[in-house]
């Protein structure tokens, strides 16, 4: 399937690129998402109109994250969690709960813009997390998990 990129994606392109994906992606994914559309010669025309309105758009968001990871640039989290003599939590931290500490120390983050590639963190001391703000912003933060018997 062939569609036109609407923003950029990182390992498939820049805006108003051309490329082919499987369709499955496409149409599961980039499609409902808003960050596609099928490549048909009535779309291509239509965002060659458009384009100049969606490049702003995309510059007005990555400003907007921009700000963002000013904002977080060497912010520490601190979370209190039960855990054992040894350390190791009653549980997890997980993205949901970095995402709820953050909201209530007045810094808006959606759970998804979380990267916690060792999943989730069932340890307490301090670890490093890092958000991903835009497709160009990543801002990395650290975070300290206090464990309390």
């Amino acid at each position: 399937m062939e569609i036109i990129l609407l923003e950029k994606i990182i390992n498939l392109g820049n805006l108003g690129d051309i490329v082919k994906v499987k369709d499955g992606y496409g149409r599961n994914f980039l499609i409902p998402q808003g960050k596609a559309k099928r490549a048909t010669d009535s779309n291509k025309a239509e965002f060659e109109i458009k384009r100049s309105d969606i490049e702003k758009q995309q510059a007005a968001l990555l400003k907007v994250a921009q700000k963002r990871s000013k904002a977080l640039e060497g912010f520490v989290l601190e979370i209190n969690q039960k855990a054992g003599i040894d350390g190791k939590l009653f549980g997890s931290v997980s993205n949901i709960d970095i995402a709820e500490a953050l909201n209530e120390s007045k810094h808006e983050i959606v759970k998804s813009e979380i990267r916690m590639p060792d999943g989730p963190i069932k340890n307490a001391g301090e670890h490093i997390i890092t958000l991903n703000l835009h497709q160009e912003i990543n801002v990395e933060i650290k975070l300290v998990v206090k464990g309390e018997e």
